[in-house]
């Protein structure tokens, strides 16, 4: 079977459960193809914790889910050293963050220190304690979701674990016509029922792919300005980092290999590019007293920059 049909497969089998969302289920697989982090930020009920478990069904990954409260520790997350006392030794004990794909479930709902215990993770791959690094499984997703809403009892991101994320994601409301199969089907008993689309070791045969699809000199240069519009003082306080810049070019590659094309074409980056910047850009004062909103103000950003030619 080619990449285009497997890539398919795992889309169509997804919206067996998740009905309407076709660009979310887009961008989170080219997230994954890509390497990254997912933060899905909405209102609770809308699917959010359904398309991460189906993810992991199709996906064939070894799946954990911690429902985040303030009492959560973080040796919860990363393991922790337990005396025996038949043996005399201390044994470590896995936290739930070793697995393939992580779903920390309403993440601004605990500590900031569970929650900055999550920055190695997600960024390094392996974890430390008491002084012993410990390689995570491979490959390795974080999939953070949040209420955005709710704000009492929750403690806010950092925007250094903000910026942790490849995308931030909404999944907002059904349409009328995708209600309306929701209330007719089941979704628990359709993600029971799925059969996986690919395994383990062709996931990562493809995140080597992404990462080897071929980008111009000029699409580089088109990358760092869509950066650069990002920093103008009119519209924000804060812009894309090189990190953020890093994170724009592995989703365009990685939305390329998803279409089917080993080169980049300045499409990919126009396709990503609010998912990628929405969650690392700060309004300044001016654009928030004109009643912009940061998804205006990207789309301004990104219109600034012209297209460079095939």
């Amino acid at each position: 079977m080619s990449t285009v049909s497997k890539t398919s497969e795992i889309k169509n089998t997804i919206r067996t459960a998740i009905h309407g969302k076709d660009d979310i289920i887009d961008a989170v697989i080219c997230a994954l193809l890509a390497g990254g982090h997912i933060l899905l930020e909405d209102i609770p009920g809308v699917g959010k914790t359904t398309l991460v478990t189906a993810l992991a069904k199709v996906l064939s990954l070894d799946y954990k889910r911690v429902q985040f409260t303030p009492d959560v520790l973080p040796s919860d997350l990363t393991g922790f050293n337990m005396y025996d006392k038949n043996t005399g030794n201390f044994t470590f004990h896995e936290g739930a963050v070793y697995a393939n794909l992580f779903l920390a479930d309403e993440i601004n709902r605990t500590s900031p220190k569970t929650q900055s215990a999550l920055l190695e993770v997600m960024e390094e791959g392996h974890v430390t304690v008491d002084g012993v690094t410990r390689d995570l499984p491979t490959p390795f997703f974080v999939i953070a979701t949040q209420n955005p809403i709710g704000a009492s009892g929750t403690q806010k991101l950092p925007d250094s674990q903000l910026d942790r994320f490849m995308i931030r994601l909404s999944m907002g409301y059904p349409n009328h016509e995708s209600a309306i199969n929701i209330l007719k089907g089941d979704s628990h008993s359709t993600i029971r029922h799925m059969e996986a689309a690919i395994n383990r070791d062709e996931l990562l045969e493809f995140q080597q792919k992404v990462s080897e699809t071929h980008v111009s000199d000029g699409l580089y240069e088109y990358a760092v300005s869509l950066t650069e519009a990002t920093r103008n003082p009119d519209l924000f306080a804060l812009g894309l980092s090189p990190r953020g810049s890093i994170a724009l070019m592995k989703m365009a590659k990685a939305h390329a290999f998803y279409n089917d094309r080993d080169y980049v074409v300045p499409e990919d980056f126009r396709d990503v590019f609010e998912y990628v910047a929405n969650h690392r850009v700060i309004l300044s004062t001016k654009a928030k007293a004109s009643g912009i909103s940061v998804s205006d103000a990207l789309k301004q950003a990104f219109e600034s920059i012209p297209l460079p030619k095939a």
